[in-house]
C-alpha cells in the first residue's frame, strides 16, 4: 500500500485515481501510523513552497517524512511535493525545505521569451539510466505546471529534464530511495501512468 499524503496542497485525488487505475493500493492520509506501515510514500502539492513546509509541520509530517526516508522507505515527491524534498525555497520568501535532495528551489530565469509558468508539454531528456525510468522508450513527453525549479543540485542525482525558455529543466530526480518529479506523472497520459507503474514495480 502507498501513502498519499495529505497535507492540504493539491492534487490527491487525481494521483489516488491514477494509481487505482494502475491497480496499485493506495490511501489518502495523514495518520501516522498508517504512513509508517504504507510500503511506500507519494508526496504530491500544488501551491507554495513554505505554506506546504507549514502545513506538513502542524501534525508533524515531516518528521514522520524524514524518519520514514532515513528508514530506507521509498518517497515519491510530484511537483510542489518535489520541490520541498529540496534544502531551501525561494518562493516569496526563504523557506527550509526537507533537506532530502541536495539543492534549492528558485524562480525559472528564461533567456528567450517564453511564458512562466511553464505550463503544457514538453519533451523528457534522459539525463542519466535509472531504474524509474525503466518502462519508458524513446521520445516522450510529459506535462509541466510551475514557476519554480530546482537549481544546484546534484547532477548525479538528475535523471531527466527538459528543455524551456532556452533553461535546462530539471525533470527527474533520485537518490537512492528518494526521487522527485517536477511534472505531474498523472496528468501525463501514458508517460505518466508508466513512471507510476514503475514506482509501484519498484517497492515490491
Amino acid at each position: 500500500m502507498i501513502a498519499v499524503i495529505d497535507y492540504g496542497m493539491g492534487n490527491l485525488k487525481s494521483i489516488e485515481n491514477a494509481l487505482k487505475l494502475l491497480k496499485i493500493e493506495a490511501v489518502i492520509t495523514k495518520d501516522r501510523e498508517i504512513i509508517k506501515k504504507a510500503k511506500a510514500i507519494i508526496l504530491p502539492g500544488v501551491g507554495a513552497f513554505k505554506q506546504a513546509m507549514d502545513n506538513l509541520k502542524i501534525n508533524d509530517l515531516d518528521k514522520i517524512l524524514l524518519q520514514e526516508a532515513k528508514d530506507g522507505k521509498y518517497l515519491l515527491g510530484v511537483c510542489l511535493g518535489m520541490q520541498i524534498l529540496f534544502e531551501k525555497g525561494f518562493e516569496g520568501m526563504e523557506c527550509e525545505g526537507l533537506g532530502l535532495l541536495k539543492g534549492e528551489i528558485k524562480k525559472i530565469e528564461p533567456k528567450e521569451k517564453v511564458k512562466i509558468p511553464h505550463m503544457g508539454w514538453n519533451k523528457l531528456i534522459i539525463n542519466k539510466e535509472d531504474e524509474v525510468i525503466d518502462n519508458l522508450g524513446g521520445d516522450k513527453f510529459i506535462y509541466y505546471v510551475h514557476s519554480f525549479m530546482a537549481t544546484e543540485y546534484k547532477d548525479e542525482d538528475l535523471v531527466a529534464y527538459s528543455n524551456y525558455g532556452g533553461v535546462k529543466i530539471p525533470g527527474i530526480f533520485r537518490s537512492k530511495n528518494i526521487i522527485g518529479m517536477q511534472f505531474h506523472p498523472e496528468k501525463s497520459g501514458e508517460v505518466g501512468l508508466s513512471l507510476l507503474e514503475k514506482f509501484g514495480e519498484m517497492i515490491l
